[in-house]
């Protein structure tokens, strides 16, 4: 397993389905990613605060026999999922028998989890509203397009630069699916641009439900072609 401290080192965030999580080591928070699901390739985020070991889970995607071996004993108190897309919570029901822990959702897709999972979404949130990991405080983004309640969780880490997880609505190359929906892929490409890159530093790194990471910098020159390109 690779490892990093701060923000340099050999962490790329490169996994894949079946194979070994990618962790990286900040000053505060211990952030572990794992790939589910041969055919989806979710990713899911293990997030641990280094002073108190309590720990919050970014989607429970699926196999859940993977999820709770890399929770481990030390539990998960909270499993936030991102949007109400089925591919990012079909272990919810199994994360939460097992553990105990605390559902949390966006207001508007949280009634779609819940139906589609039969687990109570127990903290519904809002643009702006902090989720609390130990020491450590994750900022609630409500970014509207991929699905109405979609979100993100911002780290402005005290001793280093922000770490943002962005669900489906970001990832490296563009924003996330509209299906077709030109209003939903304007209305998205304007909620990540005022709300993401005109906020945060080039140096930000943003963790996405799919596939590799990146760094805001790397696309912000590409925005106005994602808007002329129109996905």
């Amino acid at each position: 397993m690779a490892s990093s401290i701060g923000d340099s080192g050999p962490y790329s965030g490169d996994v894949s389905p079946g194979g070994p999580p990618d962790t990286r080591e900040l000053a505060g928070l211990v952030v572990t990613k794992l790939a589910v699901d041969e055919k989806m390739s979710n990713n899911c985020y293990l997030l641990r605060c280094r002073a108190t070991d309590e720990q919050l889970l970014v989607d429970a995607a699926a196999e859940p026999e993977r999820l709770l071996e890399l929770i481990g004993t030390t539990g998960v108190t909270r499993v936030v999922t991102t949007h109400q897309h089925w591919d990012h919570h079909r272990a919810l029901a199994d994360v939460v028998a097992a553990t105990g822990a605390v559902t949390v959702a966006g207001e508007p897709d949280a009634d779609a989890v819940t139906e589609q999972t039969g687990v109570t979404v127990d903290d519904r949130v809002r643009h702006g509203d902090t989720i609390e990991v130990g020491e450590a405080r994750l900022e609630v983004i409500h970014l509207v397009g991929h699905t109405p309640g979609s979100i993100a969780l911002l780290y402005d880490d005290p001793q280093g630069t922000p770490h943002l997880w962005t669900g489906d609505s970001l990832f490296p190359g563009g924003v996330g699916n509209t299906f077709g929906d030109a209003d939903a892929f304007r209305t998205l490409l304007d909620e990540v641009t005022t709300k993401v890159f005109d906020r945060l530093p080039d140096e930000t790194w943003f963790y996405p439900g799919h596939g590799s990471d990146g760094t805001l910098g790397d696309e912000r020159p590409h925005l106005a072609e994602w808007r002329e390109r129109g996905w």
